[in-house]
């Protein structure tokens, strides 16, 4: 599953309670983020268009193994650009890529801001910021739109389980089909 939307967008905060929710229902599953992934694997990109496409491929490379071993992998991250979306989803089996646009507003992102970084961007200090300074791009046909500003977490976390069920990733009492 792969979570893309603005930052503060709510992504980690679902991608975390749909894994422990599918971990509840008997699933292996591991999260992929940018605090395990950018401070060790990817510690070397920084956020220039290139870094970014870059980061994107490499982490669907690591989602595409773990998704191989039969691990629900939930990765979390901005993802900006749509042709690096898609080129991951090119390297899945067909169907196994799930795309969820965590869509949210962008003023409603800047008022969530827990790490203060709308802030930072609009005073400069951070350069290519999504949003700001620098682009994102919707997805065209994602599996699943959550509106993260509409409805409470619980009830987000629902609309994707049963998305995973309709698709028989997960069987209707829970375990993988």
């Amino acid at each position: 599953m792969w979570f893309t939307g603005y930052s503060a967008s709510g992504k980690s905060t679902l991608a975390i309670e749909t894994e422990r929710r599918l971990h509840d229902l008997g699933h292996l599953t591991y999260i992929l983020d940018g605090d395990n992934v950018r401070h060790g694997l990817n510690s070397n990109l920084g956020f220039s268009p290139e870094d970014r496409a870059e980061n994107i491929r490499r982490i669907g490379q690591v989602s595409n193994l773990f998704s191989d071993a039969g691990i629900f992998v939930l990765t979390a991250f901005i993802s900006p650009y749509r042709a690096d979306r898609d080129s991951v989803r090119a390297m899945h089996r067909s169907g196994s890529f799930i795309e969820v646009f965590v869509e949210c507003p962008l003023e409603v992102c800047e008022e969530r801001d827990p790490k203060g970084l709308y802030k930072r961007a609009r005073s400069g200090e951070i350069k290519e910021f999504t949003g700001i300074s620098a682009p994102y791009e919707l997805p065209l046909e994602p599996e699943i739109v959550i509106q993260t500003h509409r409805a409470p977490v619980e009830e987000c976390v629902e609309r994707i389980v049963a998305y995973l069920r309709e698709s028989e990733f997960v069987s209707k009492s829970g375990t993988s089909s």
